[in-house]
């Protein structure tokens, strides 16, 4: 069962997407803010992450880029999932290492299918 590390700072979006993916048979952990988040990685090694950008104490990119410099955990898949969706946003997404990006809201079955085609790559 793959383990996936929801890291966002709003906990109601947390619990949803928990629920959702517990249900789609995957094992979560969850984390609020970015320097949660590392060190959570570093912990828990998960299968895949799914970060938020804008957050208290480390942002999504510079999470993002850490973990992707980090060859202990560059292979990590990372989606990230944000309220920000200007082109520029998908664009620094790219230049930090995310493996996939989707706006809210969204739908959960885009995010299930997106979790799984990245799990299978791996």
């Amino acid at each position: 069962m793959a383990k996936i590390l929801i890291i966002d700072d709003e906990k109601t979006l947390n619990e949803l997407v928990q629920a959702r993916l517990e249900a789609a048979g995957y094992r979560v952990i969850t984390a609020f803010d970015g320097e949660e988040g590392l060190e959570k990685v570093k912990t828990e090694r998960p299968d895949l992450v799914v970060l938020d950008i804008l957050m208290p104490k480390v942002d999504g990119f510079e999470v993002c880029r850490t973990l992707k410099n980090d060859p202990r955990y560059s292979e990590i898949p990372i989606i990230l999932l944000s309220a920000m969706n200007a082109e520029e946003d998908f664009e620094t997404g790219d230049k930090v290492g995310a493996d996939s990006y989707l706006a809210k809201p969204f739908e959960p079955t885009i995010l299930l299918g997106r979790i799984k085609s990245l799990l299978s790559r791996k």
